[in-house]
């Protein structure tokens, strides 16, 4: 063997041992394949008008499953915002953690929120939080995740939020300029790697894939004195799911039908120290009467159920609150 040879194995087997004695770590999962629910469109009776309940994972029409790739976030947070995809992800840790005393999220919690969105998005001049939902998979829960792929509200629904959270004067002023209504969704306790959220980037959707859905509230006496309708029912008997007896159409919301082009994200293993935003709607958004081209108008988002999550990993439990944004 020549030297020169020798030399050369001699390197080879170093670096060889160099590379064997690094611990192997674990590649970044970029992307998961999962089973999304849409809205059946073409299975809806003419003439009729669908509708969901806020209590009970339950509709009045039928779902269509479809095979669907989920890519990762995690390092392109930087590459979405709500202006552009109808979203975004942010490192915002808060300061309440178990969101079990009402007053503390109502309080200190909607303030958080407030602050942490004029932070992360320019020109906002007021924020009025008018709701919040706790969610925990459990059975024992009111509120469980929502594995159906939706929007909060429609359109109709998010002018009607205005009018009804604010005076009328105000609020009609108000209507004149931009309004959103953003979401923002966090995970309690653990990393909501069970029952993750997928979301849809806006920029893959089009108009004709919304379709517009009645939301069932049970009915409330002190309905017309309290304006925050969120959290204030129990989870419904099982027997009574399909009955509309004792619920009334309190809002809007608007449900997704399958399409080959929509491109699902989610931030996997999200920590409660991350928030999502989910934009509900825009007045701005492209193809509304105020609409500006490329601004996102909403995103569509669902739980489901990610084949990557270890069975022994704690059930999903998240907090949502729904905000009125003016600029």
């Amino acid at each position: 063997m020549t030297l020169l040879s020798t030399i050369a194995q001699r390197t080879f087997t170093q670096a060889l041992t160099k590379s064997l004695a690094k611990p192997i770590l674990p590649q970044k999962a970029t992307m998961t394949t999962a089973a999304f629910r849409y809205i059946d469109a073409a299975a809806i009776p003419q003439g009729t008008k669908p509708w969901v309940k806020v209590d009970a994972d339950v509709t009045s029409f039928k779902l269509a499953e479809k095979k669907r790739s989920v890519h990762n976030l995690r390092g392109h947070e930087n590459e979405f915002s709500t202006d552009i995809s109808g979203f975004a992800v942010y490192k915002e840790p808060a300061n309440e953690k178990l969101f079990t005393d009402d007053a503390a999220v109502r309080g200190s919690y909607y303030q958080e929120v407030e602050d942490l969105l004029k932070k992360h998005i320019p020109g906002i001049k007021r924020v009025v939080v008018f709701d919040h939902t706790i969610r925990r998979r459990n059975p024992e829960a009111a509120r469980a995740p929502v594995q159906q792929v939706h929007v909060d509200q429609s359109p109709a629904a998010a002018e009607a939020r205005v009018r009804r959270h604010l005076p009328a004067d105000e609020a009609e002023e108000l209507l004149k300029g931009r309004f959103q209504i953003i979401n923002v969704w966090r995970p309690i306790e653990n990393a909501a790697s069970d029952f993750p959220l997928a979301v849809i980037d806006w920029r893959t959707t089009k108009p004709e894939d919304f379709v517009p859905v009645d939301l069932f509230y049970p009915k409330r006496a002190d309905f017309a004195k309290d304006n925050d309708d969120r959290g204030k029912e129990a989870r419904a008997d099982e027997s009574t799911w399909y009955s509309t007896e004792g619920y009334e159409v309190r809002g809007e919301t608007m449900s997704v039908a399958p399409s080959e082009g929509h491109k699902f994200y989610y931030q996997k293993d999200m920590t409660p120290e991350e928030v999502l935003l989910l934009k509900c709607y825009d007045s701005w958004g492209e193809g509304q009467p105020q609409g500006k081209d490329g601004i996102a108008v909403r995103t569509p988002h669902t739980a489901f159920i990610d084949p990557q999550t270890p069975k022994e990993a704690p059930w999903r439990q998240s907090i949502e609150v729904r905000c009125l944004v003016f600029y």
